[in-house]
């Protein structure tokens, strides 16, 4: 999917859920906190990855990528809860100029790296009153497909098939889930791989080894 596709359909379901928000929030100012507490809770999430890959030779976070699944949350008291996703999620990189190689005799023109995971995060979550919460945690993700694709001038013999990606992906979490209406949440999140997603690489194109480095902004709704 075009990125400019892909950022239209965040775009448009952040508009609908926020529509039902403020309508919620109008019909029931006082007693949208209000709920009954639940010993298990599922519901679905989907939002948008802001990536970089640390140990290539670009830094900022320009890829643009797919976060969406199903989350369960399991109660443990009032204020702690556990959760597991599972996810599709879109990793990698994006060039946004042209730079030297390491050796300076070659200009790498543009770099894209596109790594498709299936993810499972599981997290510990610390509640306020109004039921917002921090969490914390690790990501198993197992790689669905990885490509990469660089121009190089003047011609370089490059193949990416000869540095491969590694088959999985070992990440922490921070999150912050903020309650909009009830079963509604924004959740902005940070990722980083503990171990490197690389380890086989190309000098003249990356400087080390190689981990996903990335930010989520998503919406979840638990039913």
């Amino acid at each position: 999917m075009h990125k400019s596709r892909k950022l239209r359909t965040i775009i448009s379901l952040i508009v609908f859920l926020s529509a039902i928000f403020f309508q919620a929030q109008a019909q029931n100012p006082e007693n949208y906190y209000v709920e009954e507490p639940k010993l298990f809770s599922g519901g679905l999430v989907a939002g948008t990855n802001f990536c970089q890959v640390d140990g290539d030779r670009y830094a900022g976070y320009f890829k643009i990528g797919i976060n969406a699944g199903a989350v369960l949350y399991a109660r443990i008291s009032d204020r702690l809860s556990l959760s597991m996703e599972l996810l599709y999620s879109e990793k990698g990189s994006r060039s946004n100029f042209r730079q030297n190689s390491s050796s300076k005799l070659y200009t790498i023109v543009s770099q894209k790296i596109n790594l498709s995971y299936a993810e499972i995060p599981v997290l510990l979550h610390v509640y306020d009153k109004k039921k917002s919460h921090l969490g914390a945690g690790l990501s198993y993700s197992q790689l669905i497909s990885g490509t990469e694709s660089v121009m190089i001038s003047p011609s370089y013999a490059y193949d990416p098939a000869d540095y491969p990606f590694k088959k999985s992906d070992l990440n922490f979490i921070a999150s912050a889930n903020l309650k909009l209406v009830k079963g509604l949440y924004a959740n902005l999140r940070f990722q980083y791989s503990i171990l490197p997603i690389r380890t086989t690489v190309n000098y003249e194109i990356a400087r080390s080894q190689q981990y996903n480095n990335l930010w989520n902004l998503r919406l979840i709704y638990l039913f």
